[in-house]
């Protein structure tokens, strides 16, 4: 530790005259550019050798050792032509902007404002025990720096301002620094060593977690400690914002009486004016109670006096003892209270009055929710003269919804017998027989419809089986039969009894549309495909045109009238019939093998090399008549 000096300012006057007055240097202008020799402290040049020029050095110094070296050069380079304009870059080097902007740039001038609050602990005061003080937190996005400021309350005793100076913010965890994402509406955020409850934000803030889809949250209403309501109430106090108690308006009253002025009784005036006047409600309450339902009331409220009376409205077969009333005629407070002395001093509730009777609204009454859900006229005119109020535009239906019983359905077929005497025993306590269709049984017993398939399953032992199935008009019955083939390794016979089957495609019974040269029935979960018809079946169809449409000959040439403008329908040899069901496909014509068999068979002609052929011009012409 060094000796402690005199000052210069001040003279030695312990030592006048004994010592020199000490000497002001080292004031002198300091020079930090100097050249240095290497091993020589004081030299001015430095002597040490660098690295060797380059050729290009050494090709421009000798250039310059010439006096006229500006000539020659450009002499020697041929002329370049300026670029054009286009290829300038006009802009200057500080108005350029990057194509990535750095986060100064991009968010300059953007700040995240949150409001928040923390609670901090008062002492040794009677009116409060805590405290909580509101502050703003700005989040700087060009530089993710943090700064909290309070605002200023007058005569609080509190110093408020600046809360937080603007500074990068670590986490509680010590992993990095607060970020947008830390920070939503309805959460606490710590950091050194004090706890925040942030409550909102502004509109910029929430635009921009919106813009990114991010959710922020909902706004949360301000909190206030006891200070700062029992504050709020002193100033409201102290600008007369408090209206006078009942007592104060009463000995106002009597000083007017006892200066001769008597005065105005409003309840009589009140009875004076709106005497029978009643405004008359419909409401419902849901008793949720254990074995409680919905009970309707007819609601009066008398203008008169402000008293209300609540009727119950039976319903026929309500199971309920029909007393009238469930609340005689009386004031009603919103909010009941019982004082715990028997005549204790207590301000007046808050009485139900006309405007807090609105439909589609509630009351409470006792502890019971009463919804109004419909008035009469003449309260429906009272509140559009008089409040402004179309109570009809809030009406509820009550109107209960008509009682649908469901309908069972019938229980799965067994598999024992058929599925109609099954369901006859599900419907009649003593079965019968299912009625038949007797004019089918006479005109059609004995008629059998085969047609011949095979199978479309793509397995290479089941493509030479071949199977019939056979139709029964009488009663829509189906059986399907196997015919032998030789070497096929599979046994012939039955592959389907004789019943009604149901078609797995439709989910009914099979009918006569369902069988068709070019169909793909499925039986037994076995996919088939109808190749062909007996002749019997072809002149049965063809003869009942009218149930099978396929066999119309009729239909089929309306069908294959769209193919007028192909020139091979025009063609007076005829047309293959493969050919034809090319045609169709092309034209975007549903046409399927039956309906070609019905033209070939209607208009066949036999063709040179004897393979039979349609005669077109002739279909065309059909089609076209009808």
């Amino acid at each position: 530790m060094t000796a402690l000096g005199k000052s210069a300012s001040l003279p030695g006057i312990m030592s006048l005259g004994l010592s020199r007055a000490p000497k002001l240097d080292g004031h002198h202008k300091k020079i930090s550019l100097d050249f240095k020799q290497s091993g020589q402290l004081g030299s001015a040049v430095d002597l040490h050798r660098g690295v060797a020029p380059t050729e290009e050095v050494v090709r421009m110094a000798t250039m310059l050792r010439t006096p006229g070296w500006r000539l020659s050069s450009s002499m020697s380079e041929p002329y370049q032509p300026p670029p054009p304009a286009d290829d300038i870059d006009l802009v200057p080097a500080n108005m350029r902007h990057p194509k990535i902007s750095p986060a100064w740039l991009k968010h300059d001038k953007q700040v995240l404002r949150f409001y928040a609050f923390f609670q901090e602990s008062v002492c040794e005061r009677p009116d409060e025990n805590s405290r909580y003080r509101h502050i703003s937190i700005m989040y700087f996005m060009e530089d993710g720096s943090l700064r909290i400021g309070e605002p200023r309350v007058e005569n609080s005793g509190i110093s408020q301002g600046s809360f937080l100076k603007r500074h990068r913010v670590p986490r509680e965890d010590g992993k990095g620094f607060l970020g947008p994402d830390d920070f939503r509406c309805g959460i606490e955020i710590s950091f050194y060593g004090r706890t925040y409850h942030v409550t909102g934000c502004d509109r910029f803030t929430r635009w921009f977690y919106e813009q990114n889809g991010i959710n922020v949250g909902e706004d949360e209403p301000l909190v206030e400690d006891l200070w700062q309501k029992s504050y709020k109430f002193k100033k409201t106090a102290e600008k007369g914002g408090i209206p006078s108690s009942k007592s104060v308006v009463d000995a106002k009253h009597l000083t007017k009486f006892q200066c001769g002025q008597p005065p105005a009784d409003k309840k009589f005036i009140q009875f004076l004016l709106n005497d029978r006047k009643v405004l008359r409600f419909k409401g419902f309450w849901d008793d949720r109670t254990l074995y409680g339902s919905r009970v309707y009331f007819v609601i009066h409220y008398f203008l008169a006096d402000n008293s209300v009376e609540i009727n119950e409205a039976y319903c026929r077969n309500s199971g309920r003892d029909t007393y009238p009333g469930f609340m005689k005629r009386g004031p009603l407070h919103k909010k009941n209270e019982s004082h715990a002395v028997p005549g204790m001093l207590a301000p007046d509730g808050s009485l139900y009055l006309p405007e807090d009777f609105v439909v589609g609204g509630s009351i409470d009454v006792w502890g019971r929710k009463i919804m109004l859900y419909d008035c009469d006229e003449f309260t429906r005119n009272f509140y559009q003269d008089f409040v402004g109020i179309d109570q009809f535009e809030g009406r509820i239906d009550v109107s209960e919804k008509p009682v649908r019983h469901a309908k069972l359905a019938p229980p799965p077929h067994n598999g024992i017998g058929k599925p109609e005497d099954s369901l006859i025993s599900t419907q009649m306590i003593v079965p019968k027989p299912p009625k038949k269709d007797l004019a089918k049984q006479m005109t059609k017993t004995g008629q059998i419809l085969r047609f011949e398939a095979k199978f479309t399953n793509g397995e290479p032992e089941d493509e030479m089986r071949r199977l019939i199935i056979a139709y029964y008009p009488m009663d829509d019955e189906v059986m399907v039969n196997e015919l032998p083939v030789r070497n096929s390794g599979h046994m012939a016979g039955k592959f389907a009894a004789k019943k009604r089957i149901e078609n797995p495609d439709t989910g009914q019974y099979f009918i006569l549309t369902d069988f068709y040269v070019g169909a793909r029935p499925f039986f037994s979960g076995q996919p088939l495909q109808i190749t062909r018809a007996d002749e019997y079946c072809l002149q049965y169809l063809e003869t009942h045109s009218e149930e099978f449409p396929y066999a119309d000959y009729r239909a089929c040439c309306k069908q294959v009238a769209a193919l007028c403008d192909e020139p091979e329908m025009n063609d007076p040899m005829g047309i293959d019939p493969d050919r034809l069901k090319e045609l169709a496909i092309e034209n975007g014509v549903a046409l399927v093998d039956h309906e070609v068999i019905t033209l070939l068979r209607r208009f066949g002609i036999e063709s040179g090399d004897g393979s039979p052929k349609i005669f077109g011009p002739a279909v065309l012409e059909e089609g076209a008549s009808h």
